[in-house]
């Protein structure tokens, strides 16, 4: 795992921050990434923690972002476990897990088995997970788990060069703006679960087959939501702070 007095493999980390057009971009392409190295899993999501609070920045699947709000809920679970004690958490089977209180049979209710998140940026301001789960039991006993630790490396790597270049406004400002468009797409997920009375995960895949439909970004059109629908305005685009 990445340490914090370590140096990240600068090369390949630039490369891929270069083929992205944000922070934000460049994690939601781990994201992914770790989906193809762990076929089990119907779901990843990428946890910052910001200003001492959890949010999920990216993800990929229709799972792990409804398992992620639930243990930031509960204040408690395998990511914040992960995020705070910059621990690896593998939990085989949810059935018969006995840790996190209340969560795992929330989370076998809701159809994930297994999970596994991996920390990222370690002791930092920004400490993160990457969380992936699965609707099988064992979902990650034969996944890639070296690609996936190296994915979570990489994560570090790029948080962790970004702070210490020249260009780190620009990357502090992607995650604040990641964390502000989370609380767009919040929102928006409200909105979809009220009128179309479904849950929260039925509520995100709606969401992202009609960005898919309508070939827009999922935040453009949960914005266009929240103004149809008499909300706040949501947070400006990103600018960059060097022009």
């Amino acid at each position: 795992m990445f340490d914090e007095g370590d140096e990240p493999h600068l090369p390949h980390i630039i490369e891929l921050l270069l083929d992205s057009d944000t922070l934000d971009d460049f994690l939601h392409s781990l994201a992914l990434a770790a989906m193809n190295h762990a076929p089990n899993a119907d779901g990843c999501g990428l946890t910052l923690q910001f200003e001492g609070r959890p949010m999920t920045v990216t993800s990929a699947g229709t799972s792990a972002l409804a398992l992620d709000e639930k243990q930031y809920g509960l204040g408690d679970g395998p990511c914040l476990q992960a995020l705070r004690d910059n621990l690896e958490i593998d939990v085989t089977d949810m059935r018969e897990e006995q840790r996190w209180g209340e969560y795992p049979s929330l989370a076998a209710s809701s159809g994930a088995r297994s999970s596994l998140s991996l920390p990222i940026a370690p002791r930092t301001d920004i400490a993160g997970a990457l969380n992936l789960y699965s609707p099988l039991p064992h979902g990650f006993d034969s996944c890639n788990r070296r690609a996936l630790r190296d994915l979570a490396s990489q994560a570090t790597g790029a948080i962790q060069l970004a702070r210490r270049t020249p260009a780190s406004p620009q990357a502090a400002h992607d995650i604040q703006q990641a964390l502000r468009h989370r609380a767009v797409f919040n929102q928006a997920i409200g909105f979809v679960m009220a009128k179309e009375r479904c849950t929260n995960e039925q509520a995100f895949v709606t969401l992202r087959h009609t960005a898919q439909s309508r070939d827009v970004k999922l935040r453009d059109l949960c914005a266009e939501m929240i103004g149809e629908n008499g909300g706040p305005p949501p947070p400006p685009a990103p600018t960059d702070p060097r022009d």
